[in-house]
């Protein structure tokens, strides 16, 4: 199989062209001796793709080119790093313009789940983790739209709801009104 990879390949890294300390890497969730389910990687994307190292986003400017390749399992692994580098700016934008296949797509979902469990968590300004029923206090004055009022600075809004979908909101009543406020604009009590 080695030998096929180094041939589809053409004797270098799928991802940044290196041809250097080559070897093969297996696409999770498939654990197959297929071809279809391995990329040729070098030594430095291999340690990235262990976690064995800090993520070095200059690296990765590679998946500008490799993101192309008609070869699923490259396609994959280009989708999975932009999405880990998503906060920056060039890996979002090629994120936004990649397009996989429907069941590469899935592939490509599916590993990075089993691969890192993101634990997504609603904080305040200071970054503390809230809580479903927390007490938290306005930071700065907010004018509720709709209801005809401003929410003062200093007010404790008790009992706070977590906006499932949004980590940047939550819910809470001020002044008998249940309103959505942005987690900036509030700190834990």
């Amino acid at each position: 199989m080695r030998n096929e990879l180094l041939l589809r390949a053409n004797n270098a890294c799928e991802l940044c062209l290196n041809t250097k300390d080559l070897s093969e890497y297996t696409v999770l969730p498939k654990n197959s001796v297929n071809i279809d389910d391995q990329v040729l990687v070098c030594g430095v994307c291999k340690q990235q793709l262990d976690n064995n190292g800090e993520l070095d986003p200059n690296h990765w400017h590679c998946l500008n080119e490799s993101m192309w390749s008609t070869t699923p399992a490259v396609q994959v692994i280009a989708w999975r790093m932009l999405s880990e580098l998503k906060t920056q700016d060039w890996a979002n934008n090629l994120l936004d313009i990649m397009y996989l296949e429907d069941a590469t797509l899935v592939w490509a979902k599916l590993g990075l789940t089993q691969e890192k469990e993101v634990i997504q968590e609603h904080k305040d300004s200071n970054g503390t983790v809230l809580n479903q029923g927390d007490t938290v206090t306005l930071l700065k004055d907010l004018d509720v739209k709709g209801a005809g009022f401003t929410a003062k600075r200093g007010t404790a809004v008790r009992n706070i709801n977590l906006v499932e979908n949004n980590l940047e909101h939550i819910e809470g009543k001020v002044n008998g009104q249940q309103i959505v406020i942005l987690t900036k604009y509030v700190k834990k009590n």
